[in-house]
This record gives C-alpha cells, sequence and structure tokens, in this order.
C-alpha cells in the first residue's frame, strides 16, 4: 500500500473531509433561504442561482468518487446519444442495486453539466434529513410518501411546476420504488406472478404509476427517457464507505435513449411499455453476467477539475479556521475547552455516520412488504 492510499484509510481525513462537506452544506442552506426573497421577483433567477448552490454541495460527493476513490465509468451507447447528453431535459430511468448508484448517476450528470439542475422523484423521509432533504427542498425536488392516495395532487403540481425550468434537467426515477435486496425480489415476484407478469432476475417489478404521472405533466418538456442499467466490474459491491476509504471501483452503465414521441401516451400502454423496458434491463444485465461487459460501443466521458476545485475552495475557508482552532484549545490546557472540542468531534463522527447510513441497503425500508400485502 503506498503512502497516499494509507492516508486514504485514516479516520482523521474522513472527519476532515466531512467536516468540510457538513459545514459547508448548512451554508449553502443558509444562502439557499436567503434567495427566497427572489422567488416572488424572478423565479428563474432563483432557479438558476440554486442550481449553483446545490452544484457547490453535490460535487464534493461526486469528487470523492472521481478523484479520491478514481472511480472510472464507462458508458455503453451509441454516439448519436452521447452527442444529446446535457443538451435537452430527459427522464433517467435508472436500477436501484447499490449503495452508490446515486452517485454514479451524479457523476454522469457532473460530466455533462447537469448536476446542479439533477432532480429526482424522493421518499418523503429525506426531507428531513440535514442537507440532503434541505437542499433539495430549495431545488423542487418531488417528495412522495409513496401512497398515491396522498401523493397524487402534491407528485402531480410538483411536477407541472417543473415545466419551465429554465436549465437542462435529468429528472431520476427509480421505478423500482425501493433498493433491490433478495427478500424484496422474492415478495416482488410473487406480486408479479399473481397479476401475469413476466418475472425479472434482477430487477423488482417496476412501480408503473410514478413514471405514467411523469410522463404526463412533464409532456412537452422532456424530449427523451434515458434508460441508464447500472453494473461493477469483477461483481463488486461498492458502498459509500468504500469510497471514503479510497477503494477503487469500475462502474458500466449502458444507456439507452428513446424519443417521448415513441412512447405510448395511453397510461395503460404506457404501463405495459415500463414492464417491457424492463425485461430488457434484466436481459442486458444477464448479459452482463455472462460477459463481464454491456453490448455496444464504449465511451469514457472525462472527469472535469470543477468538482476538485470546489472542495478545494471549501476546505481552504472551512479548514484554516478550525485547524487553527483546535491547537489553540490544546495549547490553552483548559480541560473544559478540550472536553468540549472533543465532544464536539464525537458528534461530528455520529452525524457523519448518519449521513452515511441513508445510503446503506441494509437501512432500506420496509416497501416491498407493504407491496405484497396491499395487492393481496
Amino acid at each position: 500500500m503506498g503512502l497516499f492510499a494509507y492516508l486514504k484509510t485514516q479516520f482523521i481525513l474522513h472527519l476532515l473531509i466531512s467536516f468540510v462537506f457538513i459545514v459547508s452544506g448548512l451554508i449553502i442552506n443558509f444562502i439557499q433561504l436567503c434567495t427566497l426573497v427572489l422567488w416572488p421577483i424572478n423565479k428563474q433567477l432563483y432557479r438558476r442561482v440554486n442550481c449553483r448552490l446545490s452544484y457547490s454541495l453535490w460535487s464534493q460527493l461526486v469528487m470523492l468518487l472521481e478523484w479520491w476513490a478514481g472511480t472510472e465509468c464507462t458508458l455503453f451507447t451509441d454516439k448519436a446519444t452521447v452527442d444529446k447528453l446535457g443538451k435537452e431535459h430527459v427522464i433517467v430511468i435508472l436500477n436501484h442495486n447499490y449503495e452508490i448508484d446515486f452517485l454514479c448517476g451524479w457523476t454522469i450528470c457532473e460530466r455533462f453539466g447537469v448536476l446542479g439542475s439533477s432532480k429526482v422523484l424522493a421518499k418523503h423521509e429525506l426531507l428531513k434529513v440535514p442537507l440532503i432533504g434541505w437542499t433539495w427542498y430549495f431545488l423542487e425536488i418531488v417528495f412522495c410518501k409513496r401512497r398515491w392516495e396522498e401523493d397524487k395532487d402534491t407528485v402531480i403540481q410538483g411536477l407541472k411546476n417543473l415545466s419551465d425550468y429554465p436549465e437542462c434537467m435529468w429528472f431520476l426515477l427509480y421505478c423500482e420504488g425501493t433498493r433491490f435486496t433478495e427478500k424484496k425480489h422474492q415478495i416482488s415476484m410473487q406480486v408479479a406472478e399473481s397479476k401475469g407478469l413476466p418475472k425479472l432476475k434482477y430487477h423488482l417489478l417496476p412501480r408503473t404509476k410514478g413514471f405514467t404521472t411523469t410522463m404526463q405533466c412533464l409532456k412537452g418538456t422532456v424530449s427523451a427517457v434515458y434508460d441508464v442499467t447500472l453494473n461493477f466490474k469483477d461483481k463488486r459491491n461498492p458502498t459509500l464507505l468504500g469510497i471514503l476509504h479510497g477503494k477503487k471501483y469500475e462502474a458500466d452503465m449502458s444507456v439507452r435513449r428513446f424519443p417521448v414521441e415513441d412512447i405510448p401516451e395511453d397510461e395503460k400502454e404506457c404501463a405495459n411499455w415500463l414492464h417491457k423496458l424492463y425485461q430488457e434491463k434484466d436481459a442486458l444485465q444477464e448479459h452482463y453476467e455472462k460477459d463481464g461487459s454491456f453490448p455496444g460501443p464504449q465511451f469514457k466521458p472525462p472527469r472535469r477539475p470543477w468538482t476538485l476545485l470546489n472542495f478545494f475552495f471549501w476546505a481552504t475557508v472551512l479548514l484554516s479556521p478550525l485547524i487553527s482552532f483546535a491547537f489553540g484549545v490544546f495549547v490553552s490546557g483548559s480541560p473544559l475547552l478540550i472536553i468540549g472540542f472533543l465532544l464536539f468531534i464525537g458528534i461530528a463522527c455520529f452525524a457523519v455516520r448518519r449521513l452515511i447510513g441513508v445510503t446503506e441497503i441494509g437501512k432500506g425500508s420496509s416497501y416491498g412488504n407493504q407491496e405484497f400485502k396491499k395487492k393481496n
């Protein structure tokens, strides 16, 4: 293990990186709060400002994946699709199998200049998570409780509000509704059997309501649907903690572009189209399982320096006073100050662990179980 690789495993560096992320996030959230005065005056200016503020926060996580861990991201797609990436409003459908699948999606967003304006249909619980939920609130992210009777009006209005968004927008949908686990897969396939639908091997049964509603509400805004299927070389199962420890992964993404005019407008036919899409995604994963890659031409979008420069900016601004303060505390010899500082470190460690816990598969919801009970 080289010196740099060894340093990446050290807790003190993880703590400093987390400190920069958390404190800069709180500063950004405060600035976002101040930008609310712009909304009644110039809504589009408010949106453009918040896209850049959000980029300044999310790009720190992308920096960890791209520069700290050195993860490679390869796209399997045609040149015509590559030429359109980052130049149109789209809906992105991504499989939900990994703890860092969202981070790989953000990496591609960053490389094509749409990270700050990326959207997602997110579970309502995330709204209460500091930094993540607060930043998303100012970005007009659409939140749902995953109970359609309660969500219908909120989701439809939230989607329609995005119809005049000024920046190129990628709207992410996890149509499976929750992360893949063997238990959820077993329950999901029981539901598929009861509804007479083909069984899937690598995915859960897609939830069609969110997709069909998004298509209807963003009609005339989005020009295409990107089907993205993610897998990792050597059957690795990456985690955010692994990224923080500098573990390098190789992410492969099959990207297929479907113009919206090729997708049925009728709700039932649109739902059937989505089920067929997931059967094709399953076939792609089967191909990857056998051959170790997806079919089609390969393209590696280059890393951009902005994520690294953004992190260096925040690290310079925030770590200098922190180190000076810590040095002053220990030089003072005051037991009260030292205990207080160590208590602050302990709280920071707890906060970081809680934020990482949001991404862990083992901390997932019981949504699959509830779905099966509802269907039966």
